[in-house]
């Protein structure tokens, strides 16, 4: 049976006074055998495939922005005749090595995720963007793509993915929540009143599907950000019902700051 594993280290989105929150801390969306289940020999042999991409001496591979294995989706540019042949060679090894490109992608998805989960978000970004060349309704691809632009710190291109991703699985609750995160964080850089609105659209459709914790505490934060603090008690006491061990002590202290606990129970 596929077991997702799902690893965040919770912290709510750096409010003002906590702006010296690392973007490590804040977000980090990872996957371990959300893939068939393949023996050992097998996966590396898939996993040299990808690394002969990385290695191999095609022109064109790097542009002003970086290498281009490591750029999202490669970039979203015209590819060279080089860059083509290579992007066959490793679609005909996958197809040699798997039952099909689909359970392929799903393969190269799980090994981002791994990298993320190791800090290497460069070799991430090939493996995410080799299981988007594999298959381009997988939503981890895009997700993961996103995650990685968090974490380097580009966040209208992680927003940018993530929303791609959404296309392709708007009920995606888990996903729906990390791209509020980010669109938080972005506005908390550059205030806009309508990326704020969109992250509370994507936080409400989240918690329509499946009301969580981690969902009304971001709806909370954005309360906080709109001066609405009564609002933003009423959202937190609504994740403290869903799992009190996820709420962030740090926000609520920073709650409690601008208003008491209107229901007396956080002092």
């Amino acid at each position: 049976m596929s077991v997702r594993i799902k690893l965040i280290q919770w912290a709510l989105v750096a409010l003002p006074l906590l702006s010296a929150a690392q973007t490590k801390e804040f977000i980090i969306s990872a996957r371990s055998g959300d893939t068939v289940r393949q023996s050992n020999a097998s996966r590396d042999r898939s996993e040299s495939v990808a690394q002969s991409t990385e290695t191999a001496p095609v022109a064109g591979l790097e542009t002003e922005g970086g290498a281009i294995n490591t750029l999202p989706l490669f970039g979203e540019r015209a590819k060279t005749t080089a860059q083509i042949d290579a992007d066959i060679h490793f679609l005909n090894d996958c197809d040699r090595n798997f039952a099909s490109r689909p359970e392929a992608s799903n393969f190269f998805a799980a090994r981002g995720w791994d990298y993320i989960a190791d800090g290497q978000l460069d070799t991430a970004a090939h493996r995410f963007n080799l299981s988007w060349l594999l298959n381009h309704k997988n939503v981890d691809a895009y997700w993961g793509l996103g995650v990685v632009c968090y974490q380097k710190d580009q966040l209208p291109n992680a927003i940018r993915m993530m929303r791609k991703g959404l296309a392709v699985d708007d009920s995606n609750t888990v996903l729906l929540t990390d791209l509020a995160t980010v669109e938080i964080k972005q506005y908390q850089q550059k205030p806009d009143d309508e990326l704020l609105a969109q992250a509370e659209n994507h936080l409400q459709r989240a918690i329509a599907v499946n009301p969580s914790a981690p969902s009304y505490q971001k709806l909370s934060v954005i309360y906080y950000l709109k001066a609405n603090y009564g609002r933003a008690w009423e959202y937190y006491h609504q994740a403290r019902t869903l799992d009190l061990s996820s709420l962030d002590i740090g926000y609520l202290n920073e709650l409690l700051a601008k208003q008491p606990d209107p229901q007396g129970v956080f002092k």
